[in-house]
């Protein structure tokens, strides 16, 4: 059918209908269509694809219609495989006569004929597809409409006028004045949309190539989106009322246009630098999506959000989460907050919600036996790791308690946390609270303020990357407080099975469960922990290692460790476990075993020294020895070996010993004289007592301290003055406060003590007594040197030499009677360690000696003292003159 639109000579008396959904085919407009649905497949089908020849179809114009009929709610939809013009479903079976009711099909449509088709099918169904491209020709009326198979046909009536009868009409003067008046308005719609649409050109032909009245058709049907106002057109079938209606559309699209434009002029001009650059930067991104080379996973705020999205939130910081997205959108990347705002959606992202370690079964035979290979000793502490993790293994979720290790430094407090880390199988962190003061270095800083950040708790938990590690709290003792807050109080929630669950960070501002991390706490002094704190945890106390310990420990553990640190062998350096012994007793005292590894490394060294420099003797050995296979021949054919030798010799080896150093050497074997070549004169021998208290006023006492247990001499000299007191050794209250309870304590009992007669008493209250504790850098304090300075006192003034061999330790009252004290085991093994055989306790201590290993307790004597008499008795030859007399 040749012709343009419009050009029509006589439509014909039925069509077939496909209904458009909420939009208007107009005569002129283009559209394209694909058809799914068994309705227009099998119109499509018949009527075009089918014939030689393709002719027409009616496209008629439906809108969303919902009304109740019989109590059925019923809604007119299209089928959704298809895009752009869709069938009506068919009521009529369904709502019988009703359905003419209930479907109110637009009156008028257009003619379409096809100008492409193609056949198609879908995967994986295997349903055949059409895609059609229309064209709208000309108008018609709808009469009556009548199914046929599947789909609808429709007996209708021309409406526009033939081509002969448009070009008597187009003569009437109105109608050109109306023509060029819609030309005009088309013509400043087109300059206005000229740098804005690639269509404008094709439309700017037309515009000097079509008469008006198609031309009306074909702008509303390009530039107006608007249903109703296309509804309109279709409807205006006069011609003057067809170009006022297209007029007075374009119209009003321009005059959008024209505010639209002049509102972002005026905004353009407010924009800051900033703002541009942001604009800019949009508009290089369109156009990189435009030329295929932009990258999804480059937009890093994609990216960011499909991460978190995998995370595993909960619902409630899903939420929040996505709320900070919103605003991070909204903000430029030169804004000061931006960089801020990414990184805490960073964290959130990074933080293991869900992530756990798979934890392997428990299997407690083996770990008692790794407890018992990392660590030597130690029986008590092993044993309560083992009913701990019985207990995880019986019930995997169980609240356990938070272990706290507490002993001197060196004793492994560090390595029994990470073998319960590998006992559970779980990955092992380490959080160091040494010199602690803020408060936000657990909770976090407010992201209020310039450079916050996360406590160091989420901070190692994003660290690790699951929820569930060992925590290890090292050092919880040494917390301090100050103006920014007290660590010690926010780790209460920290470590509460009931609290922990909803941990809130302040910079993470949203809760986070804590429940299955395990924590395990270190530190060196119960005392420093707030009670609160101390409560929250179970106290597990490693006191030091005995002698023989170490000397086990050294042969198993720290010489091989040592020896792979310095890249040697035992082939280069041997030690025997006499000089380990003989470097335990005269170069290490202290509880734990570091300073013992650090003698060790100094030997290891040494040899390292030694064995660099043979290798590089050997070295040389071995070039000499291959200049000798090729030495010049003088005359006669004899070698001139004298200047080989003379060679060798100024290498620094002998020609007689070039064969051992080619082949090497015995290794080095430590003894005594090397020993103190390198680590100096003995610090300690077993005289040290007995030279000390060789004159009467001296005292052997037993102080706990951080580092373990301590032997310390009290000194006490008399000299003229009025009776005064002077105490020296940086001393604190409470030790102050002994001593003067002590000086009380003799002077009151000095006839008995038969220190004093009546003369001499009062010679005795014109003397000062001064009493000095000797390593005056440290600081003292304690009650538990009180029997100590009586022993010292009467000492002095009885003129009695003290038992070098006896060292003592209690809390004295002013009656005479001797308390209890704290670290009986760690004084005990200090005492063993500095050669002491007699030690006097308190009587109420003797249940502290159970913890005190057995080959200790068989080489030291314990003495138990219910009174100041008692000790006395103990701490001198002889025993004391008060308690003999009593009994005689």
């Amino acid at each position: 059918m040749a012709g343009a639109p419009g050009d029509v000579a006589e439509l014909p008396p039925r069509l077939a209908i496909m209904l458009f959904r909420n939009r208007v085919l107009l005569p002129g407009a283009v559209v394209r269509i694909r058809c799914t649905s068994p309705t227009n497949v099998r119109l499509v089908e018949q009527e075009l694809w089918q014939k030689e020849d393709r002719g027409l179809i009616g496209v008629l114009p439906v809108r969303d219609l919902q009304q109740t009929v019989l109590g059925v709610t019923c809604v007119l939809i299209a089928s959704p495989g298809d895009r752009g013009g869709t069938a009506l479903p068919d009521f009529q079976q369904c709502l019988g006569k009703q359905n003419q009711e209930l479907v109110q099909w637009h009156p008028r449509g257009v003619a379409a004929r096809a100008l492409h088709l193609s056949r198609g099918m879908e995967k994986p169904s295997g349903r055949v597809t059409y895609t059609v491209v229309l064209e709208g020709w000309c108008r018609f009326s709808l009469k009556d409409m009548n199914a046929r198979g599947s789909y609808n046909t429709a007996r209708i009536g021309q409406l526009d006028m033939t081509k002969a009868e448009m070009e008597q009409a187009e003569k009437d003067p109105e109608v050109q004045l109306l023509g060029r008046q819609f030309k005009v308005v088309a013509s400043e719609l087109i300059s206005a949309l000229e740098q804005k649409q690639r269509t404008v050109g094709r439309t700017k032909i037309l515009l000097e190539t079509t008469s008006a009245h198609r031309l009306a058709d074909i702008f509303v049907a390009n530039f107006e989106n608007n249903f109703e106002d296309r509804l309109a057109m279709l409807d205006a079938v006069d011609l003057k009322q067809r170009l006022v209606k297209a007029t007075e559309i374009i119209t009003r699209h321009l005059q959008t246009i024209k505010v639209a434009e002049k509102i972002s002029q005026k905004v353009e001009g407010n924009l800051s630098k900033s703002q541009k650059e942001f604009l800019l930067r949009q508009q290089m991104k369109a156009i990189k999506e435009e030329l295929g080379d932009n990258d999804e996973d480059e937009d890093d705020v994609v990216a960011l959000e499909k991460k978190m999205q995998n995370v595993g939130m909960p619902a409630n910081v899903w939420k929040h989460t996505q709320r900070e997205l919103r605003r991070l959108r909204k903000m430029q990347p030169q804004q000061p907050g931006y960089g801020s705002s990414r990184t805490y959606l960073e964290l959130l992202a990074e933080l293991p919600w869900q992530i756990s370690s798979e934890e392997r079964e428990l299997d407690l035979v083996a770990a008692k036996e790794r407890l018992d290979s990392e660590h030597y000793g130690l029986g008590k502490v092993k044993k309560r790791i083992i009913e701990y993790l019985a207990v995880r293994k019986l019930k995997p979720d169980a609240r356990g308690p938070v272990l706290c290790f507490v002993g001197p430094p060196g004793v492994g407090k560090t390595s029994l946390a990470s073998s319960i880390a590998g006992a559970l199988g779980r990955l092992f962190i380490r959080i160091s609270l040494g010199g602690v003061k803020d408060e936000a270095d657990i909770r976090g800083h407010r992201r209020t303020y310039i450079g916050s950040m996360p406590g160091r708790l989420i901070e190692g938990i994003k660290r690790v990357g699951v929820n569930n590690p060992v925590m290890l709290l090292d050092e919880i003792d040494k917390t301090g407080t100050d103006v920014r807050g007290d660590p010690a109080s926010a780790l209460l929630e920290v470590l509460d099975p009931e609290q922990n669950r909803t941990f809130n960070d302040h910079y993470l501002n949203v809760p986070f469960d804590l429940s299955k991390v395990v924590f395990v706490a270190t530190a060196n002094r119960i005392q420093p922990i707030s009670p609160p704190l101390l409560d929250r945890m179970e106290v597990i106390e490693l006191p030091g290692y005995t002698s023989e310990e170490k000397l086990c420990i050294a042969m198993r553990h720290l010489i091989p460790r040592v020896f792979d640190q310095h890249g040697i062998t035992v082939q280069h350096l041997k030690i025997p476990e006499a000089m380990v012994e003989l470097i335990i007793q005269r170069y290490t005292r202290e509880a734990g075993v570091r300073n013992l590894e650090r003698h060790l490394a100094a030997l290891a060294r040494a040899a390292a020294v030694k064995v660099a420099e043979r290798e590089h003797s050997i070295h040389v050995a071995r070039e000499v020895q291959a200049q000798t296979t090729t030495t010049t021949v003088v005359e006669g054919g004899e070698v001139a070996d004298g200047e080989i030798d003379m060679e060798v010799e100024a290498m620094g080896v002998h020609g007689r010993d070039l064969a051992n150093a080619i082949a090497g050497v015995e290794p080095w074997h430590v003894d005594e004289a090397m020993v103190e070549t390198v680590l100096g004169p003995p610090k300690f021998d077993g005289k040290e007592a007995a030279e000390r208290v060789s004159t009467p006023g001296v005292a052997v006492g037993l102080v706990w301290t951080a580092v373990g247990g301590e032997v310390q001499f009290v000194e006490a000299t008399a000299m003229t003055g009025k009776g005064d007191l002077h105490l020296t050794g940086q001393l604190g209250d409470v030790i102050k406060e002994s001593a003067q309870i002590a000086l009380t304590w003799v002077r009151a009992r000095a006839a008995e003590l038969k220190l004093a007669t009546g003369a001499e008493r009062s010679l005795m209250d014109s003397r000062d007594i001064h009493i000095h504790f000797p390593a005056g850098a440290v600081p003292k304090d304690g009650p538990s040197a009180g029997v100590t300075l009586v022993t010292a006192l009467v000492s002095l003034l009885g003129k009695r030499c003290v038992r070098a061999d006896t060292a003592m330790t209690g809390e004295m009252t002013l009656r005479g009677l001797v308390l209890p004290v704290g670290g009986v085991k760690d004084k005990i093994l200090a005492a063993h360690r500095f050669g002491i055989k007699r030690v006097i306790l308190p009587e109420r201590n003797f249940k502290d000696l159970q913890e005190v290993p057995a080959n200790i307790l068989a080489n030291v004597e314990i003495l138990l003292a219910r009174r100041m008499e008692d000790v006395l008795h103990e701490a001198f030859e002889g025993g004391c003159p008060w308690r003999i007399q009593a009994r005689m």
